[in-house]
Formats: C-alpha cells, sequence, structure tokens
C-alpha cells in the first residue's frame, strides 16, 4: 500500500494503535477519529465514504475489518474534487461550483438576501461566430470574455460558465438594486467591445437578467429560474440590453409553456386550417392566385391570432411540423381549384434550416396532385439572412421544377437589394404598411413606386398588400405594380367558399 495514503490500525475500541506519520499529520483529530470509528461499528467494521475537514480539504476514507479492530485508510482528494467544480476552458467555476457555493451561501444563518443578486449571462452571435470561424476562434473569445467577467467584480463575488456561451454570477455584500444594474452595465460595455482572436476583430454583445434574492431565500433553482426568465426578457428587447425579473414574467412564461402545449396537441387533433385571401392581378382584373393563411381554433381558448402562437411556434421549432402540414393542405386543396391559380404559402427561415424542406414540398406537390407551377412560396428577408447560404440552394432547387418564388414584406426588413440580385424572384410582395397611408402620404407612395419600378427593370411581379379602398388601388396601380391583395378583393375563405366567389366575379 502507498504511504502517501494515511493508514492506520485502530483497537475495537477505536483507540489508535498503529498510525503512519502521514495519518498523524492528518488525522489528529480526536473527534473525527471517533466518527471514522463509529462509522465502521455500525457497518461491522466496513465503511468506504468521504469524510470533509473544516478547513475544507475532503478525504476518502476506508475502514476494513481485522480480527482485533479494523486498518482505516484514507487520501486527500481535494484537488480532483477542485478540479470537478472549475471549467477547463475559462478556469472559471462550472455549474456543479456555483449551485453549491450559492446553496451554501443562502444556508448561513448570517447570509443578508437583500444584499445580493444573481445575474445570468448570454452572448450575442455565438453559434453563428462558432460555425463561421471555428471552434478555435470561438472557444479563445469565451475565454477573453471570462477574463472580462473576472475584472467587473468584486471579491467575495461568485463567478461560473453553466454551459456554451452562458454565464452567472452571484454578487454579495452590496445594496441592491442599484449594485446589480451597475454590474450589469458594466459587464455590457466590456463585453461588448470588439476582440482581436488571431488576427481577425470579432465583435459581440451580451445580455443580462438579474434576479434579486428574497428575504430569507432557500430556493437556489427558483432564483436562477428567475434570473433565467428576466435573460429571456432581455433577448427579446435587444441586444446589449440588461432586465430585472418580475413576477409578471414567470407569469407569461407559464402562459407561453401552456400555449406550446396546447399547440402540439392541436397539429394531433385537428385543430389547425386554411383560410385563402384572393389575389388579383391588375391588367386583367381576374384572380390570379391565393394566399394560404393558417388558422387555429382551439376547443379552449376560441380562435387564436397567428401573432400570438407564430411566434411561439417558430421559438420551439414546432413550425416545421406544422408549415409541412400546411404545405401538403395547401397543395391538395388547391389541385381542384380551375383556371391553373396559384397557391401561396409562407415558409419560415426555421423551415429553411431544415435539409428535409425541398423533400417535403416535392412530397407534397406529389401527394396533392399540384403542378409545381401552380405553387408559389412566400419567403421574408430573413430567410437569406438565417439560413447562411443554404436557402438560395434550396430556392434555385425548387425553381428548376417550376415552384414560384416571391419576397414577402419587402420594404420592413433590411430591403437589400443584393437579394433580389443573388436570386431571381418571381414576384415582390410590397408591405400594407406603406398601402394603406393616405393620398398625402408621399414617403409611402414613394416607396411604391420605386419598388415597383425596381421590380419592372427586373422582370419581377409587384404586388401590393392590404389593399382595402378602389383609391389605394388605382394609387398602387399608378405607381406601377402589377397586382393587389386585400379586403376590397376579398377576406380569407374557406376552401369550400372559392368556387362560389369565383363564380360572383364571372371567373371559372
Amino acid at each position: 500500500m502507498s504511504m502517501s495514503r494515511a493508514v492506520a490500525i485502530a483497537g475495537p475500541d477505536g483507540k489508535l494503535l498503529l498510525p503512519n506519520l502521514m495519518f498523524d499529520k492528518l488525522f489528529g483529530d480526536t473527534e473525527l477519529l471517533d466518527l471514522i470509528a463509529a462509522d465502521a461499528r455500525r457497518n461491522d467494521g466496513r465503511s468506504d465514504r468521504q469524510i470533509d475537514l473544516p478547513d475544507g480539504r475532503s478525504f476518502w476514507v476506508e475502514t476494513i475489518p481485522m480480527d482485533d479492530g479494523w486498518l482505516v485508510s484514507a487520501y486527500d482528494m481535494s484537488e480532483r474534487l477542485a478540479k470537478a467544480r472549475i471549467d477547463t476552458l475559462t478556469k472559471l467555476g462550472n455549474r456543479l461550483m456555483f449551485h453549491e457555493r450559492l446553496a451554501a451561501l443562502l444556508a448561513k444563518p448570517d447570509a443578508r438576501a437583500e444584499s445580493m443578486a444573481l445575474l445570468s449571462i448570454d452572448l450575442a452571435r455565438f453559434k453563428a461566430i462558432n460555425e463561421s470561424l471555428g471552434r478555435n476562434i470561438a472557444d479563445e473569445l469565451l475565454c477573453r470574455v471570462a477574463d472580462r467577467i473576472r475584472s467587473a467584480v468584486a471579491r467575495g463575488d461568485i463567478v461560473a460558465r453553466l454551459e456554451s456561451d452562458k454565464f452567472a454570477i452571484v454578487q454579495t455584500g452590496q445594496p441592491q438594486p442599484q449594485s446589480a444594474a451597475a454590474l450589469a452595465g458594466r459587464l455590457l460595455d466590456s463585453i461588448g467591445r470588439a476582440y482581436l482572436l488571431e488576427g481577425q476583430l470579432i465583435s459581440t454583445s451580451a445580455w443580462v437578467g438579474i434576479a434579486l434574492f428574497p428575504a430569507g431565500a432557500t430556493d437556489c433553482k427558483q432564483i436562477l429560474k428567475n434570473a433565467n426568465l428576466a435573460l429571456h426578457r432581455a433577448k427579446s428587447d435587444r441586444q446589449g440590453t440588461y432586465r430585472f425579473f418580475e413576477q409578471a414574467m414567470d407569469e407569461r412564461m407559464q402562459s407561453r409553456r401552456n400555449l406550446e402545449i396546447d399547440l402540439r396537441r392541436a397539429l394531433t387533433q385537428g385543430e389547425f386550417a386554411l383560410v385563402y385571401q384572393p389575389q388579383l392581378k391588375l391588367r386583367t382584373n381576374r384572380i390570379c392566385g391565393f394566399e394560404a393563411l393558417l388558422r387555429w381554433q382551439c376547443p379552449t381558448r376560441g380562435m387564436v391570432s397567428p401573432l400570438e402562437f407564430i411566434p411561439v411556434a417558430e421559438e420551439t421549432g414546432i413550425i416545421t411540423p406544422i408549415g409541412e402540414w400546411v404545405l401538403r393542405t395547401a397543395c391538395r386543396e388547391a389541385a381542384n381549384w380551375p383556371g391553373g391559380r396559384t397557391v401561396a404559402v409562407n415558409v419560415s427561415a426555421i423551415q429553411f434550416a431544415s435539409p428535409n424542406l425541398v423533400a417535403s414540398i416535392l412530397s407534397a406537390l406529389g401527394e396533392g396532385g399540384l403542378d409545381p407551377r401552380r405553387l408559389e412560396l412566400e419567403i421574408t428577408e430573413s430567410v437569406l439572412l438565417d439560413a447562411r447560404g443554404t436557402a438560395l440552394a434550396m430556392l434555385q432547387n425548387l425553381r428548376e421544377i417550376g415552384v414560384r418564388v416571391s419576397l414577402d414584406d419587402f420594404g420592413t426588413g433590411y430591403s437589400s437589394l443584393g437579394y433580389l440580385r443573388s436570386f431571381p424572384f418571381d414576384k415582390i410582395k410590397i408591405d400594407q404598411s406603406f398601402v394603406r397611408g393616405t393620398a398625402t402620404d408621399a414617403v409611402g407612395q414613394a416607396i411604391v413606386r420605386a419598388i415597383a419600378s425596381l421590380g419592372q427593370s427586373l422582370g419581377m411581379e409587384t404586388v401590393a398588400e392590404g389593399v382595402e379602398t378602389e383609391e389605394q388601388m388605382a394609387r398602387v396601380g399608378s405607381e406601377g405594380c402589377t397586382g393587389i391583395q386585400g379586403y376590397l378583393i376579398g377576406k380569407p375563405m374557406p376552401p369550400e367558399q372559392i368556387g362560389s366567389f369565383l363564380i360572383s366575379r364571372n371567373e371559372t
């Protein structure tokens, strides 16, 4: 047996008979020996467990029964335990250390909750940096961020990297909430400054969520949850912001979870339906197609607005199976429309992130019996921004089989002409905010005119959305738009009403 271990022989009465020098040095505390002896007696002389000393060191102690007493062996595991609590990349504490230190802090009888705050920190754009510049640069960025966090906190604060690009701090012994707000401000300023990594200038920013400790706080998980809810709220605002936890955030998050549960059930229970809004070609004054719009009739909530459930569906990924259902349903229902009219289906950036999107569209066309030339995919600029190049390849594949592609809500985002140069869209849809202005809205009219002129020069149709009056129709037509969509032509309607709608217009 290695003499670097603390080894001793104890008699049946627990008294030390033959210790080695290491044992004498480490376990001179007779009270601790009494604990070892008592533990051994309870287990017929055999014991195997961790013992923590008051000075913070930890030992693994083993007792083995002998004819007249037992053999005691112990080894120092303090360094091993310390390593298990350190993040190997940044050398900050890890999640285990953070939870243990937080629990120990709250367990202190003299803990002053009113002087403490928990800050949860998340980096912006870290995934994009990791994917585009590689893991080495991403890891170095995390180390630099960790250094800046260290320089911002005070002695006694607890700092840890919880996962990937997420960090946490427990601020102690400071008047709150002003100290937490000041720390959050320092963190955002420091983290947001540029980094020079392997010759490249990298920019990022952060969000911070802050939870104050209620008087008598003992629940570590609840405090961390509150900070994460505040972080979620900060991320919904803009980059480089911090938010304090408010009880309403917890209520909103619970409401969101319930909505997510209902959304998942809705797809399996057949609660979704499509309605179709007609689109008019101005030159012929005839209906050229319909846009498919999703509706959700929930048995407990009633009719749920897409503005409420679509963002949740996109954030949780449920939009992918819902989007596939929309495609299959729209292709099947549109196959029966007369005159070869098109059906437009909105496809989100989340759906374009799926490598199976093209196959899903081809399957929907085949099962529905719809000519690919009658399907039109409506995408926004976010598809081209978020998909990092993969979207263009997918769109090219779909165009080759005849599927049409339109750029929706043009004018509301980046409105980059580079998108129009990189892909030959069939149609540009002008957002209704530029259409519904009055005849004296010179700015709105100028934007409509510019987009219509751009579309004409590029050989693309231009459709004005939200047209509700004859005056608006005449105005966008005079500015050069080739088509319109809005309540003036028709409200969204269920598929069984499309036939009668066309008949009412003397169109078949």
